[in-house]
């Protein structure tokens, strides 16, 4: 069993990352003292292969559970889904002695998190990840939320789970993008803050889903270390985790959700942001380089459709959560290895930036 542990005082918990856990989920949860009715948030592309599973151990456990499945997607994440979850919560007789399992990817997780932090002024809530981008980072450190129409993740609440359950087998169900698309998070922990990861990513077959459950949790552990020096994201150190997100969320926010995935936008996010880091951190082409071809490695796109206009990227990065006080906080990296922060990129900089990503 790889267990990591988020030390953050009387909200700490514990993440658990071993194949087949999910027969496991009611003995877990209840080792970890959550008692009460439990509702299952999932999707309609999780449910099928996986709630019925955790639904068994639940009740083998003891506990009374209901489920609620919300659409698949990232359009899933909406206040309409939200007040819809929440009364579904309630005409299911849940109330503040209730908890909630967020069954699924990094929408359910973010979606479901949300609706534990509001609901009865908060319910405490257990995150189980079922694809790359959850399990090695969304799933981790307590930022729930929902997207609003002028950019993502705008509405939300820091609320920490109470135990994270992760089974790698549930990666063996992805359809090949989405499971590929969650390397990009993976490759941004490498970039900031280990270096030795690059090779062993390098030495992985992109098209083999059987991901060793150490690689989760050592991606886990960097997660963890960055949210507990810095969980509300107050002295800038929890800020590296955004590498790649400043120009990668303007970018996602631009098309219709869903037409990119979060990872591949991320992944054209981490181009332009090495552009900055050899023009602004001193980071070396060659370094710049080992990394673009990891991304190509998981075939993760590095070129911008020329259908997304570059204007409306910056409109939405302007109404980024990274921007304030009006100035724009990048993630740079002056080595493999070493993320910064730096708020101080001209403007001038950010549209020829953009359209680097062209070619």
């Amino acid at each position: 069993m790889n267990t990591v542990q988020v030390s953050l005082g009387d909200r700490s918990y514990e993440i658990l990352v071993h194949p087949g856990i999910l027969t496991e989920s009611g003995p877990r949860i209840q080792a970890a003292g959550l008692q009460g009715k439990a509702a299952i948030i999932s999707d309609e592309n999780v449910a099928p292969p996986y709630l019925e599973t955790v639904t068994a151990s639940m009740e083998a456990s003891g506990y009374t559970v209901s489920s609620h499945i919300c659409p698949a997607g990232e359009a899933s994440k909406s206040m309409t889904q939200v007040e819809e979850l929440c009364r579904s919560l309630i005409q299911a007789k849940h109330d503040r002695s209730s908890f909630i399992i967020a069954l699924g990817g990094g929408v359910v997780g973010d979606l479901a998190g949300f609706v534990a932090a509001i609901f009865y002024r908060g319910i405490p809530f257990v995150q189980i990840p079922t694809t790359i981008v959850s399990q090695v980072d969304s799933a981790v450190g307590g930022k729930t939320g929902v997207n609003a129409p002028e950019g993502k993740n705008l509405i939300g609440a820091f609320h920490q789970p109470r135990l994270v359950l992760t089974d790698p087998k549930t990666l063996l169900t992805l359809p090949g993008r989405e499971y590929r698309e969650g390397f990009a998070e993976v490759i941004k922990h490498a970039a900031i803050r280990d270096q030795a990861m690059l090779s062993d990513l390098e030495a992985l077959d992109p098209l083999d889903q059987n991901v060793p459950a150490a690689l989760i949790a050592r991606n886990v552990a960097i997660k963890a270390r960055v949210v507990e020096e810095d969980e509300k994201e107050t002295s800038g150190t929890r800020a590296l985790l955004n590498f790649g997100h400043t120009i990668g969320h303007g970018i996602e926010a631009s098309v219709p959700y869903g037409s990119l995935l979060h990872g591949e936008a991320i992944s054209l996010g981490i181009r332009a942001a090495l552009h900055l880091s050899e023009k602004h951190a001193g980071l070396s082409t060659t370094e710049s380089t080992r990394i673009l071809k990891l991304l190509e490695h998981f075939q993760l796109p590095l070129i911008l459709p020329k259908e997304i206009d570059s204007q409306l990227i910056l409109e939405k990065m302007s109404r980024d959560k990274k921007f304030s006080n009006g100035k724009r906080t990048f993630v740079l990296l002056d080595q493999l290895g070493n993320g910064i922060t730096c708020d101080s990129i001209p403007s001038d900089d950010l549209m020829p930036t953009i359209e680097t990503l062209r070619s």
